[in-house]
């Protein structure tokens, strides 16, 4: 099946689906009432079980707000779909809304989220580039919850023997994985690039390193054949043509580049936060043997693509005060404490990357504090599902050597042009 056949597939789906939309409205306008009461919390499945001690502790102190968790599945199309479906059918069983950042744009100019205060919030305590993921056209519809950055894992104990510094350009990590990496019995390179999410995320981290973006301005143009973004494409097309991105890697997740790393057969590893403590753990082959610094880029640190999450309140919460209460509460700085302690996931309130206590515990939280100022949403768009289907697919097709960079680029601007331009 073809993407454009597919992208109307989609479209006819969505359309039969959605019917008008609302919308945005206070988050303090509750129908009905004076919008207090119980509230619901949707969110993917909480893989750690820390949520339910935070909602302990809001329920024994709002008996009549009382919090209650939703758990949707693990998958994140999964829970997108979920809440889609709820949502177009104008349910109030969903009160605060736990979104992939990626989802800001799609469910705000649907009107399925409502725009909030930024007084009512510590915006202003958050890392900047966290809050740029929670507002569209300018206006504020979610408010930053988790965080995450991609960084650069690094075989130190191998790095150290060749008396090197780990990479900070495409270069120095190209010449590396290529040289150093096969003289240890090695692999060079592992990402996220099987035709999925996480590819979307590896091209965009290199394009915009290389000055480059995919979109213009929240998704009204395409600028994914500009000589950033084709210089961002040539770097990874030309990892996988020269081996120092092994094939093997065209078919790696986030689970699959990290197994391989900690099982002691990559060099050099692009992946989120989460693999520090996985791969320090007792029976890792590489515990106590890496290091990690941010993502290089073509002249020096490159810029990742943020991840992480943002609560928003759903248009037909009935309790729409008191689902705003519940996120000010999430977000405080007491929680977001426990957000990485308990729930071993990057906060966004800037001090406590700087915290003794948590840096001792978290000794990546410097590097990933800094990948994090220097980190880039994910091209905005209300089509945004439709966008990384056909930057995956496009993207994976060259890095397969099915097609040149240059056809590659061309190809994307057609297919995205398409996709923003028949909303």
């Amino acid at each position: 099946m073809t993407l454009a056949r597919l992208r109307v597939l989609l479209l006819a789906g969505a359309l039969l689906l959605s019917g008008c939309s609302l919308p945005a409205v206070s988050a303090t306008d509750g129908p009905g009432s004076d919008g207090t009461g119980p509230v619901t919390l949707a969110t993917g499945r909480d893989l750690t079980g820390y949520l339910g001690g935070r909602l302990a502790a809001w329920n024994a102190t709002h008996p009549a707000e009382k919090a209650t968790l939703i758990e949707l599945p693990e998958a994140a199309d999964d829970v997108r779909a979920q809440m889609i479906s709820n949502l177009q059918a104008r349910s109030d069983r969903y009160d605060v809304l736990n979104m992939d950042v990626a989802w800001t744009a799609e469910f705000a100019a649907a009107g399925w989220v409502r725009q909030l205060d930024r007084n009512d919030f510590p915006l202003d305590k958050f890392l900047p580039p966290v809050i740029d993921t929670a507002t569209y056209q300018g206006r504020l519809y979610a408010v930053p919850y988790t965080t995450n950055a991609g960084m650069l894992y690094y075989r130190k104990d191998v790095l150290d023997q060749e008396h090197l510094a780990p990479p900070r350009t495409w270069a120095e990590l190209a010449d590396e994985a290529k040289t150093v990496a096969p003289r240890h019995g090695l692999q060079g390179y592992a990402g996220q690039f099987l035709p999925y999410e996480g590819l979307t995320v590896n091209y965009a981290e290199a394009v915009q390193s290389a000055g480059g973006q995919i979109l213009t301005g929240e998704g009204s143009g395409v600028a994914a054949d500009s000589a950033a973004a084709r210089r961002g494409l040539d770097f990874l097309v030309g990892g996988v043509r020269d081996g120092w991105i092994p094939k093997e890697a065209l078919s790696f997740k986030e689970e699959e580049s990290r197994r391989a790393f900690q099982d002691g057969r990559y060099l050099f590893l692009r992946n989120w936060p989460y693999v520090y403590d996985s791969a320090q753990a007792q029976g890792s082959a590489v515990a106590g043997r890496f290091g990690v610094v941010p993502l290089p880029g073509p002249d020096g640190p490159g810029s990742s693509t943020l991840g992480g999450s943002d609560l928003a309140v759903s248009t037909y919460s009935r309790h729409a005060r008191s689902a705003q209460r519940l996120i000010q509460y999430l977000t405080g700085l007491d929680n977001q404490r426990q957000v990485l302690l308990k729930g071993s996931l990057p906060p966004v309130w800037a001090e406590l990357y700087s915290d003794p206590e948590l840096v001792r515990r978290f000794p990546y939280l410097p590097v990933l504090r800094q990948s994090l100022l220097s980190a880039r949403p994910r091209p905005k768009s209300p089509d945004y599902d439709q966008v990384t289907l056909a930057v995956s697919e496009i993207v994976h097709d060259a890095l397969s050597q099915n097609r040149s960079p240059g056809e590659t680029a061309a190809r994307l601007t057609t297919e995205l042009n398409a996709i923003i331009r028949n909303p």
